[in-house]
Parts: structure tokens; C-alpha cells; sequence
């Protein structure tokens, strides 16, 4: 299969659009970000945790990256844009930020995988938002949302590890 460095030399690339505004075509609830995983979780809100939807409703997310590469996406991004410790720890659930990253990317790559062909290969860019906290007006050290970041990253490299990936 071809490598991104190639292909890019040859044509313009398209890349998705937005996950958050696709999820709110499902009209989901909040049971649908609860699923089993979450359904005693004491915070009184997820809905709106998209990320949250990699492991609660991973046939959501496959639906839009399958839409997005039906439509002519050469590069997918991850649902992960929040999926790191700062922004989940407004759900409650930073020790979850890593499974919902992982199996962000995984499902990101097998929606991917699905669509490639020799002469179209599909790619996964990962995505990783700002936090939802500033370092200038929070009690949060800079040196915290660098260290998060890292972890996503590297996080995002993962899969490579797997054999099943």
C-alpha cells in the first residue's frame, strides 16, 4: 500500500469533516453516552462527551467515518479530539481517558482499512483537541497540558504495537 508521503505528491487530499456536528444527527441520549460501561457513573451528565461514544456506541462512530469515506475522504480523523485526562476530568472519567483514545483510533483505522485499495489508500489522522482549561486563568501548571499531550500521542502511536492493528 502506498504511504502518505507518496500519495500526497500525486493529488490534492480531502480530508473528513466534522465528528461533533454528525454525532447530533443521531439524536442520541444520554443513555447512549452512558451504554452499559457507564450506567452507574455518578457524574449527573455525559451527553456530549462524543469521545465517550468510541466505547459506548462504537457503531456510531464507524457509521460516520464510513459516511465521511463514502464520501471521498482520503484521511479520517480519530474521534478523540477530548479523549485526554484534562477534558474528560470534567465527566469524571480522566482514568478512562486512555481506553477511549485507544479505541478511538482503532476504530478510526478499521473504518479506514475497510475503504483502502491499492490505487485509493485510506489514512487516520489522530485528533487532539486544546483542553478545555487555560493554563493563564486555571490553578493548572503549564507543564500539565504538555505532559497530557505527550501521552496522546503517544497514545496514537499504539496501535502499531498490536497485531491485530
Amino acid at each position: 500500500m502506498k504511504k502518505l508521503q507518496d500519495v500526497i505528491q500525486d493529488r490534492i487530499l480531502i480530508l473528513d469533516g466534522a465528528l461533533g456536528t454528525m454525532f447530533q444527527t443521531y439524536a442520541l441520549s444520554e443513555k447512549d453516552y452512558r451504554g452499559t460501561l457507564f450506567q452507574n457513573c455518578p457524574q449527573k451528565q455525559l451527553k456530549g462527551n462524543h469521545d465517550l461514544l468510541n466505547l459506548t456506541r462504537p457503531d456510531v462512530v464507524l457509521d460516520v467515518h464510513r459516511r465521511y469515506l463514502k464520501a471521498g475522504a482520503d484521511i479520517i480523523e480519530t474521534n478523540t479530539f477530548s479523549a485526554q485526562r484534562i477534558s474528560q476530568a470534567d465527566y469524571g472519567l480522566e482514568a478512562d481517558s486512555y481506553k477511549i483514545a485507544l479505541e478511538g483510533a482503532r476504530l478510526a483505522k478499521t473504518a479506514a482499512m475497510e475503504f483502502a485499495t491499492e490505487e485509493k489508500p485510506r489514512f487516520v489522522a489522530g485528533s487532539i483537541g486544546p483542553t478545555n482549561k487555560t493554563c493563564s486563568m486555571s490553578q493548572m501548571s503549564i507543564a500539565r497540558p504538555h505532559a497530557t499531550s505527550r501521552m496522546t500521542n503517544y497514545m496514537m502511536l499504539m496501535p502499531k504495537r498490536y497485531k491485530d492493528y
